[in-house]
């Protein structure tokens, strides 16, 4: 018998294969209509298909073309990252009379960084000009080191390596690392600071009955010092006023400790709070979480209607209370998975929510109690420039960070094969991954986000960020009104941020969450 099977020759082997799939496309089968009228040839066209993002990517669109990010975007961060020529020679290649278009006005003399600065010492250092926590004075207020920081993402959504790498690098660039809603994992516990995010599923603070446990809670805090802060999830993004289910099958038993559930079972994250279930009840909240573990509490939300948002306004003027940070985040966000209905269409893109919500706050007078953290596509110096001139203290990016460690937007997040390992669960696929590598990656790209930005910033004639006022960019508007500065277009006037110099952001003791005795 064996050698019957091996005098017959490959390519045989070859036709009978091809004659078993052919048989099966025309007998057996009949959920693909291509498959059982062009048997094996039909198969071709779902292979196609399949990499059709990776083939427009390299071989069909131009440089400018691609969403969510295209293929010059994409290559600023990779160079960034890799410490590689990030310039560009010719001239640009964008349509610089494009609708949104960025300007960034420039002064005739830029400012000169002075001898003895920090900014002499290190060209990247761009600190947040506001300290968290510290209108309401909280127990451990915190100043972000980095105006640039790791968004909300989910070790579950994204790997353990990747997850890994990332709390290593903001540990190198100095930046925070927010967690996601999915829990705080060991890998989030490598040296890097923490925001601890938590949403509907309380997933790692979750009581046996679902909803958030504030002992837990206080527990958590008390045995990790690198958790600076707690992000209350309202809303996301990709899917605002949607929940979702974790599958009972991916719950891993190492997964179910992390997140406070049990192995196997599928685990409901509903659409709404069992915390709180009106403004004055979130209001609340927050205070009790401050009170109970001595840090700054925020919110984070995509923005739609502003009703609930001006009754949180008015409630904060009335009490004197309220969330020490608000994380707007984009419609256009979205790291995992959406449905299209949802990732298209509910809550408004970043500038529009952004602009509309920080006049709830600007029209009474609160915006300096609070921290304003942007999220959605701003991981490039211009778009930077243009958040801080809104009213933007810091921002935070998601895919951005995933692109510096080696994603390359093949846009299959949802499917578990992801294929450089940073979305999936897969341990194969996460081998790929070198931890080390990647984490000096994502910090190079900070630093090199920072120093770019620092530069744009001396070239308007500012020290800081945070001095961008609204007059200071333009944007293309449309046809009859050409080009206008932001308060033309949104219709508001940033409220200065107090700022005495670098130098006092240096010397501050809750930079980077460090008490340091001066």
């Amino acid at each position: 018998m064996i050698d019957f099977f091996t005098s017959i020759p490959w390519y045989a082997w070859l036709l009978l294969v091809v004659f078993v799939v052919a048989i099966r496309d025309v007998f057996f089968q009949r959920a693909h209509t291509i498959s059982h009228n062009f048997p094996i040839v039909g198969h071709f066209r779902y292979w196609l298909e399949s990499i059709g993002p990776e083939m427009r990517q390299y071989f069909v669109a131009n440089n400018r073309e691609e969403l969510p990010f295209n293929r010059i975007e994409r290559g600023w961060i990779y160079a960034s990252a890799k410490k590689e020529n990030n310039y560009e020679g010719f001239g640009t290649d964008r349509d610089i009379y494009a609708h949104h278009h960025i300007f960034v006005k420039n002064q005739m003399m830029a400012y000169e960084v002075p001898e003895n600065h920090p900014n002499t010492e290190d060209k990247s250092f761009v600190p947040c000009a506001k300290v968290i926590g510290a209108y309401n004075k909280r127990a451990k207020p915190y100043r972000p080191a980095s105006v640039i920081n790791v968004s909300a993402m989910s070790f579950g959504s994204l790997s353990a390596a990747a997850v890994e790498a990332m709390n290593i690098g903001v540990q190198k660039a100095d930046a925070y690392h927010n967690t996601g809603e999915g829990g705080l994992s060991p890998y989030h516990k490598q040296g890097g600071d923490v925001i601890f995010h938590f949403g509907t599923g309380y997933f790692g603070v979750r009581s046996d009955e679902g909803s958030l446990s504030i002992e837990k809670l206080k527990a958590l805090v008390e045995n990790n010092p690198c958790i600076k802060a707690i992000e209350i999830k309202l809303s996301q993004g990709a899917k605002p006023g949607k929940g979702g289910v974790l599958p009972g099958a991916k719950i891993t038993p190492e997964l179910a400790e992390i997140r406070g559930v049990e192995v196997g079972k599928d685990v409901l994250s509903p659409a709404t709070h069992k915390a709180f279930k009106s403004v004055p009840e979130l209001l609340q909240l927050i205070e009790k979480i401050a009170e109970a573990t001595g840090l700054p509490v925020g919110i984070k939300g995509a923005i739609g209607k502003l009703d609930q948002w001006e009754q949180l306004a008015d409630l904060m003027l009335k009490t004197g209370k309220g969330p020490d940070f608000i994380t707007v985040d984009g419609g256009e966000g979205g790291t995992g998975a959406a449905p299209p209905s949802f990732a298209d269409h509910v809550s408004l893109p970043w500038v529009y929510g952004f602009s509309s919500v920080y006049k709830v706050f600007l029209n009474r007078e609160l915006t300096d109690r609070i921290v304003f953290i942007g999220s959605g596509k701003l991981g490039f110096p211009a778009k930077a420039a243009m958040a801080f001139a809104m009213g933007a203290d810091c921002i935070n990016v998601a895919r951005e960070a995933m692109m510096s460690i080696g994603c390359i937007q093949a846009q299959v997040c949802h499917t578990n094969r992801c294929p450089t390992g940073i979305a999936t669960q897969s341990k194969w696929l996460q081998n790929g991954i070198d931890v080390t590598l990647k984490s000096e990656r994502l910090a190079q790209y900070f630093k090199s986000f920072r120093k770019e930005f620092l530069e744009i910033t001396h070239a308007a004639g500012y020290e800081h960020p945070c001095q961008f006022h609204m007059e200071d960019i333009q944007v293309n508007v449309d046809d009859t009104d050409l080009n206008r500065d932001l308060r033309s277009t949104y219709k508001y006037q940033k409220n200065p941020v107090p700022f005495n110099g670098v130098q006092e952001l240096y010397d501050c003791i809750h930079l980077g969450g460090k008490s340091v005795t001066k």
